[in-house]
Formats: structure tokens, sequence, C-alpha cells
């Protein structure tokens, strides 16, 4: 990247009458640089910069992502937090466990379509890996940050995040499930005719301490029309065939 001053003198020299190949070897730059500039087809390190600070579609009216951001909000509800940094930069952070390596590529490629100007990047832990970006606007996409665990305060959505999760339950539940619920299969015993009986059937479980994300889920479950209850007072339980089946258009096990 070149400076707006270097970009400025080639500019000028070029509407002098100077050659491309005279304005880089005065510049100090590239043929190709002097070209693209000329003919406005690069960008410059001030248009960088503008693109970088005025990325919120929240703050500057973007383009929002809205079925991946359906997606990251469950996955943020579910094993994510936000950090105040330096120079009111916020950090998002995943967990994700490390014997899920398609569930990291999807955390990392959903969080860059929601942000696409910040860079993502992955921190390996034992267990789990930690997939983070950073950006001046990720408390504007995620107002349910804040300090404490996230059982320990109120998680309510905004009415914007309201209308692009009924327009998306299937995505929302997706992120849920892949953060803090799964897939698998319930072996149940029943006794009869002298002997015991075992049966297998697959079903979805999703564990959360808030009372709110669970309300969360229940709702969008109730918009997918899929039919659940709750097995513990912190487990939503998806078990019917029909309701099972349904589910797995929208989230499948884990990969």
């Amino acid at each position: 990247m070149h400076s707006r001053e270097t970009v400025d003198r080639a500019l000028r020299l070029s509407a002098l009458g100077l050659v491309d190949r005279e304005v880089a070897k005065l510049c100090g730059v590239s043929l190709g640089a002097v070209q693209k500039w000329r003919t406005r087809t690069r960008r410059t390190s001030q248009d960088e910069d503008l693109r970088r600070h005025h990325s919120c579609p929240r703050c500057h009216g973007q383009t929002l992502d809205f079925e991946a951001y359906s997606y990251l909000l469950g996955l943020y509800l579910g094993d994510g937090h936000i950090l105040l940094c330096k120079k009111g930069v916020y950090q998002l952070s995943l967990a994700c466990c490390g014997t899920w390596p398609g569930l990291i590529e999807a955390a990392a490629k959903v969080m860059s379509a929601v942000m696409p100007t910040s860079s993502v990047s992955r921190r390996r832990h034992p267990g789990w890996t930690e997939v983070k970006s950073y950006s001046k606007h990720w408390a504007c996409l995620f107002p349910q940050h804040g300090p404490g665990r996230k059982h320990e305060r109120k998680i309510t959505l905004e009415s914007w995040q309201r209308e692009i999760v009924a327009a998306n339950p299937g995505n929302l539940v997706r992120g849920l499930m892949h953060s803090d619920g799964y897939r698998g299969v319930n072996r149940v015993r029943r006794h009869f005719n002298g002997s015991d009986h075992w049966y297998e059937y697959p079903r979805y479980l999703f564990v959360n301490e808030s009372r709110d994300i669970l309300d969360l889920c229940g709702e969008a479950l109730d918009l997918l029309g899929v039919a659940w209850r709750y097995s513990k007072p912190n487990t939503i339980s998806v078990a019917k065939r029909g309701a099972v089946e349904r589910l797995d258009e929208f989230v499948g096990p884990k990969y």
C-alpha cells in the first residue's frame, strides 16, 4: 500500500502529460500501480481505511448477510463472548470443540461473511480452538454482550434481530445446536415378556444454563414447526421422529 501523498503526486504528474513509465520512475512505484491509479481501478490506502471504518451494517448501512448472521448469532449465544480491547476495538471469540474441524471452518467462514472487512484468526488450545475477529462494531451487531456470564444476565433480542431470526429460524437453531447442542442416538430399555429389549432412536439435545437462551431456541423451533420439550430444566429435547427429520433439514450432526 502506498501513501495518499504518493498517489496524489502520481496523479498530478499524469495530469501534466507525463507518460506512466516516467511517473512510475519519479514516484518510485511500479508501472502497474500508476496505470491503476490513473484509471481508478485500485483502492488507495485512504480508500481502504474508509472502507474498514465504515463497515458496520448498523452504523453505516452496509449490507448484512441475514442467513450468516442468524447462524453466527446462534454460535455466539452458545459458545461466544465479546471483549473490549484497546482503542475501542471489540474481539468476538467463539470456542469450538477440537473434535469438530468442520464446525471450526464454518465458524470462521460465517464470521467473515458477517464482517467482511475484519480478518478472522484461529488459536488452538488443548481440546478446543478459538475462532476470533476484531472490529469496533462487533458490539453493534451483538448488543447482548456485557460483563459476566450470559446465564447471569438478561438476554433479549433487539427488534431488528427478531425480524432477522423470524425470517431465518433454521440458521439460528443450527448455530445453537452446533455450539451447545448435539445430535445423537438415545438407547431405551424396556422390560416385557420376561426379558429386556433395547430401542434406539436419534434425537437432538440443546443444553444451556440461560433460560432466556433456551426460550429463544424454543421460539425458533416453534417457527420451524419442530416439536420439542424440556427433558431437564436446562435441556431442550427434540426426539419425535418427524421432528428430528424436520430439524435434520436445517441442522444435521456436527462434523
